[in-house]
C-alpha cells in the first residue's frame, strides 16, 4: 500500500463523544501506519496541539443564536461557511492531500467545504455518525422519545413542533439548512463514499431518500487488550453521557430494589436530576461516580460483571459496546437502532425492547445473577472483539482510498 497525505475533517479537535473518539482513532490508526494525516477542524479553548491550528475556522455558539446581527451571521455559518471554504483552500494549497476523510462538519464548517475539495480533484470520504444528512435533528430523537416527523423531506414539522432544543428559532434555522443543502445537492454533488458503521443506519437513509450516491457498510473498531485480566466482578456498569436519550432514567427504574450494585459513569445535562431521583427514591443501590476517563475508566470496565447500554435512540455503532467486548464484558442492551447487529442476545449479552423497563430488570437479574452465565457470555464477548480489530479497518479503508485515488485520477 502507497503512503498517503491524508486529511481528516471533524467539527471538533477534543474528545467530546463517540464521533471525536473514533475521529481520533481513525488518525491514529493512520499514522501508526505511515501516512501523514492533516487535520481540518474549528477553533476551541479544549483543542488538542496540532500543527494545523493555524487553517482551523474561527469557533462559533449555536447554543445562543440571538436575532441581532452577530446572530444572523452565525446563523448564515450553519448553511454556508466562507471562512472554512477560505482556509482550507490555503491548507490544500500548502500540504496537498491526496484524500479527505469527512467525520462531522454540519453547523461549525458546514458542507461549503464539499466543492472546494472537488475542485482539488480530491477524493471524498464521509463517515456517518448520526442522522444529519435525512433530519434537522440529527438524533431522531426528540420530546422524550423517537421522532420520524421530518420523514419525505418534509423539514418544516422540525420547525413547528420544535424538535431542535424545544426551540423555534433552533428548529427554524436548522430545517432551513437542510432544505438549502437539499436544494444544492451538495452532499450528492460531491461525496464519492459515504462509510455507515451500521446496517441500520444505512437503512435508515435509504428509506429517507437521503442525499447519498455510494454507501458502504463499515463497522467502528477497537483495539481488544488481551492483556486485561478476566475478572468477573459483581457490579452493572453504565458508563457514558448522562442525557434523556441514553435511558439511564429508565435503568433506575429497572434496578430499584434490586441487590445489585451498579455504577455510572460519566456526565451530562441530566446528571442532575437523576442524582435527585436516586436520593428521592431512595435507590441506595446506585453510585454516581461522575466523569471518569482513561486508566480509571479502563478498571471500571475490567472489574465490572457485565455493561449496560440502555439507550432510548437509534443508536448507530456505539463504541462501547465494543470496548465492553475487548474487555470480555457481556453487554445488556436496548433492541433499538444498531445496537442488536452487535449484541448476539443469549451469546455476548441480554437484548430487551424499548421503553420496557420490566425487561431491562429481568435481563439484568439473569445475567447478574449468575457468575456462570457471565464468564460464558464474557468469553463469547472477547471472542466477538476480534471483528472489530484495527487491522481490519485499517485494511478496509486505505483499499477504499486507493480505488478513490485510481478512479479520480
Amino acid at each position: 500500500m502507497n503512503l498517503m497525505k491524508i486529511l481528516l475533517i471533524n467539527k471538533f479537535y477534543f474528545l467530546k463523544g463517540g464521533a471525536e473518539k473514533q475521529f481520533f482513532d481513525v488518525k491514529k490508526l493512520l499514522e501508526d501506519h505511515g501516512h501523514q494525516v492533516i487535520v481540518f477542524s474549528m477553533q476551541h479553548e479544549k483543542n488538542l496541539p496540532s500543527p494545523y491550528s493555524k487553517y482551523f475556522v474561527s469557533k462559533v455558539d449555536f447554543e445562543h443564536v440571538r436575532f441581532d446581527w452577530q446572530g444572523l451571521r452565525t446563523a448564515a455559518r450553519m448553511f454556508y461557511s466562507i471562512e472554512a471554504r477560505r482556509k482550507l483552500d490555503q491548507l490544500i494549497h500548502d500540504h496537498k492531500p491526496d484524500v479527505a476523510h469527512i467525520h462531522n462538519i454540519y453547523h461549525h464548517i458546514s458542507p461549503s467545504i464539499l466543492p472546494l475539495l472537488k475542485k482539488h480533484r480530491i477524493p471524498i470520504v464521509q463517515t456517518l455518525h448520526d442522522y444529519k444528512l435525512i433530519c434537522p435533528h440529527y438524533s431522531l430523537y426528540s420530546h422524550g422519545e423517537i421522532c420520524e416527523r421530518s420523514k419525505g423531506h418534509n423539514y418544516w414539522r422540525c420547525a413547528i413542533h420544535k424538535c431542535v432544543k424545544n426551540s423555534l428559532l433552533a428548529s427554524t434555522l436548522t430545517a432551513l439548512e437542510m432544505y438549502f443543502h437539499k436544494m444544492t445537492h451538495i452532499y450528492e454533488d460531491n461525496v464519492d463514499v459515504f462509510i455507515s458503521p451500521s446496517k441500520f443506519l444505512m437503512d435508515k437513509l435509504r428509506e429517507w431518500e437521503a442525499p447519498v450516491i455510494e454507501m458502504i457498510h463499515m463497522k467502528n473498531f477497537f483495539q481488544a487488550n488481551p492483556s486485561s485480566p478476566a475478572i468477573n466482578g459483581e457490579y452493572l456498569l453504565f458508563y457514558g453521557r448522562l442525557s434523556e436519550e441514553k435511558g439511564i432514567d429508565l435503568l433506575l427504574d429497572a434496578v430499584k430494589g434490586l441487590d445489585i450494585p451498579v455504577k455510572i459513569a460519566g456526565s451530562g445535562p441530566d446528571e442532575t436530576v437523576l442524582r435527585e431521583k436516586a436520593r428521592r427514591e431512595n435507590i441506595s443501590n446506585v453510585e454516581f461516580l461522575g466523569f471518569v476517563e482513561g486508566e480509571n475508566l479502563q478498571r471500571l470496565i475490567v472489574n465490572s460483571g457485565a455493561v449496560i447500554v440502555p439507550s432510548q435512540w437509534y443508536e448507530n455503532c456505539p463504541l462501547v459496546i465494543l470496548e465492553a467486548f475487548a474487555y470480555g464484558k457481556p453487554v445488556l442492551g436496548t433492541r433499538v437502532g444498531g445496537i442488536p447487529e452487535l449484541i448476539e442476545d443469549g451469546k455476548t449479552g441480554m437484548l430487551f425492547d424499548l421503553g420496557d423497563v420490566a425487561g431491562m430488570r429481568e435481563a439484568i437479574q439473569s445475567v447478574m445473577s449468575d457468575k456462570v452465565l457471565r464468564q460464558r457470555m464474557g468469553e463469547a464477548s472477547r471472542n466477538e472483539a476480534q471483528k472489530y480489530l484495527p487491522e481490519k479497518y485499517y485494511s478496509k479503508l486505505v483499499s477504499l482510498y486507493e480505488s478513490l485515488q485510481s478512479h479520480n485520477f
